[in-house]
């Protein structure tokens, strides 16, 4: 009796703490080399990976909201189609591999049908990493940028 009502009396004082992502206004996109490397971008990395993330309802209740927070602002530091400077990049071929690798984007992402729209066959996969490879290219300034000697 005692142990659910701890959890839920811990679980209530959580929700003022929730995290929220705030999406920053302005956008300086790459020129990308079709609408439809940019549509599937967008259903795949855009969440995460720009300042258009849309947020699920259960992304606003803590403890999920800390981890979505913290993952949306990781991604977006490593990669933020949003923020493009087209003079400090990470490379169209690492990001590629990401994408043909399988770890971009996360499995747990689509887990439970979640982001369905971010679940891609592996055409789509092959047809995302081909755009981004044309559309972003060769890496520029990356070391300065990320000082840490090269892409993450």
């Amino acid at each position: 009796m005692f142990i659910p009502l701890g959890l839920a009396v811990a679980f209530a004082v959580m929700q003022p703490f929730a995290g929220h992502i705030s999406d920053p206004p302005g956008r300086t996109e790459p020129t990308w080399d079709s609408p439809r490397t940019k549509a599937l971008a967008v259903a795949a990395c855009f969440d995460c990976h720009s300042n258009q993330t849309k947020s699920r309802w259960y992304e606003h209740v803590a403890p999920v909201s800390w981890w979505i927070q913290g993952h949306v602002s990781d991604g977006r530091r490593r990669l933020n189609f949003d923020a493009w400077d087209p003079a400090h990049h990470r490379s169209g071929t690492d990001i590629a591999r990401t994408v043909t690798q399988g770890s971009m984007p996360p499995t747990y992402y689509t887990w439970f049908g979640l982001h369905a729209a971010a679940h891609l066959t592996a055409a789509q996969r092959a047809e995302l990493a081909a755009g981004l490879q044309k559309t972003i290219g060769p890496a520029v300034g990356v070391r300065e940028r990320l000082g840490r000697g090269g892409g993450d």
